[in-house]
């Protein structure tokens, strides 16, 4: 993004909260010559993302958008200061929960008739990383990624198409969802599957370090984003927890089933009856799961062929086995790292089409590199 390019969103932008999302959406603003201001209850918050770039810490001029961006507890109490203190500007916020907060601002609306909810409009852009805070945010943290827009029935036309603009000039992708449907999808494709990556790092807490010494990147994959904020994380979940517990209760039933198709191994033998057909009726059902998810580009999931490649734990050589990919003339449509521990070597795995595979092993041998059948 460069400041040529053409902005729908004029500003000024006043963003209230400067941790990774509101730090990012000042980044990818102010990138547009989009005029921010920020602010934040943590003076140095608030000062690393001003020497950032993301906007400036004067006081607000009358902002045309005012974008609510800390966590879930305290965001219907911030939208109702600035609808308050900026009875112009259209308010969104950015939280990863919407029922609750749109609840908690119509009951407040009812208690004080002024608060005009007119000019709210609800929405959370679905990105974000392990790590928290200014110093993770990046400007081009949202190109790409969906970004829901949960306008409520009082909703004005004007507020609905501010937010959507400001999507859009992120670089997000605006998907139209109410609030029940937000959060009953969230639930599904993040708050969920975050419990379950908690539970199963929280097992390995006491785990003896000759298991964890055989770590490989199935455990890897599936407790990646257990590296993730506590506090921020319960507050999103109590947030949501209807629809979280709805989903919880379904899990506990199907790992119900599970658990008694493998006590039945575990006392009757392998072939025990049901334990078999238990087990690979689970793990169809996940095949199935998997299938569905979207592909690259939002399209259809497409199957690629893995090219496995030994990469010295050198500096520069991950770089150059990406450059000499690229003069092959292959594209690389996924990509993970594993290493084996006390090992001097990575194995990087390489997902193209299955039709470059071939020549793609071929010409990375020729270059000196080591290929390994996966």
């Amino acid at each position: 993004m460069t400041a040529d390019d053409p902005t729908a969103t004029r500003g000024p932008v006043h963003i209230v909260g400067t941790g990774l999302l509101g730090t990012s959406i000042g980044l990818a603003l102010t990138a547009r010559g989009v005029p921010v201001t920020l602010a934040d209850t943590s003076p140095s918050m608030l000062a690393l993302a001003r020497d950032l770039g993301a906007g400036t810490i004067e006081s607000a001029p009358a902002p045309e958008l005012v974008v609510v961006a800390v966590p879930p507890d305290v965001t219907s109490d911030e939208v109702a200061a600035a609808l308050q203190r900026f009875p112009d500007a259209v308010v969104t916020d950015v939280a990863s929960v919407k029922s609750v907060l749109l609840a908690e601002l119509r009951i407040e609306a009812r208690t004080d008739p002024t608060l005009d909810l007119s000019r709210y409009v609800g929405s959370h852009p679905m990105a974000g990383r392990e790590k928290s805070g200014a110093a993770a945010a990046s400007a081009d943290m949202f190109t790409g990624r969906p970004w829901v827009i949960a306008a409520h029935s009082g909703s004005a036309e004007r507020a609905v198409l501010a937010v959507r603009a400001l999507a859009a000039d992120a670089g997000a992708a605006v998907v139209s969802m109410d609030a029940g449907e937000h959060d009953e999808a969230v639930a599904l494709i993040s708050h969920v599957p975050q419990l379950m990556a908690s539970l199963m790092a929280a097992q390995l807490v006491e785990a003896p370090d000759r298991a964890l010494a055989l770590a490989g990147q199935g455990v890897r994959d599936v407790t990646r984003i257990a590296a993730s904020d506590p506090r921020l994380w319960s507050a999103i979940l109590t947030g949501n927890a209807p629809a979280v517990s709805a989903l919880l209760r379904t899990i506990r039933a199907e790992l119900d089933t599970l658990l008694d198709a493998v006590e039945r191994a575990a006392s009757d033998g392998p072939l025990a009856p049901g334990a078999v057909s238990g087990i690979s009726r689970l793990i169809s059902a996940g095949n199935d799961g998997v299938a569905r998810v979207p592909g690259k580009h939002g399209g259809a999931r497409r199957r690629y062929t893995e090219v496995i490649v030994l990469v010295p734990d050198e500096p520069g050589e991950l770089g150059r086995l990406f450059s000499e990919v690229g003069e092959i003339g292959v594209n690389i449509e996924d990509f993970q790292m594993e290493h084996s521990p006390k090992q001097k070597v990575g194995m990087a795995i390489v997902s193209v089409t299955p039709e470059a595979a071939q020549p793609l092993e071929q010409a990375l041998e020729q270059r000196g590199w080591r290929v390994v059948a996966p």
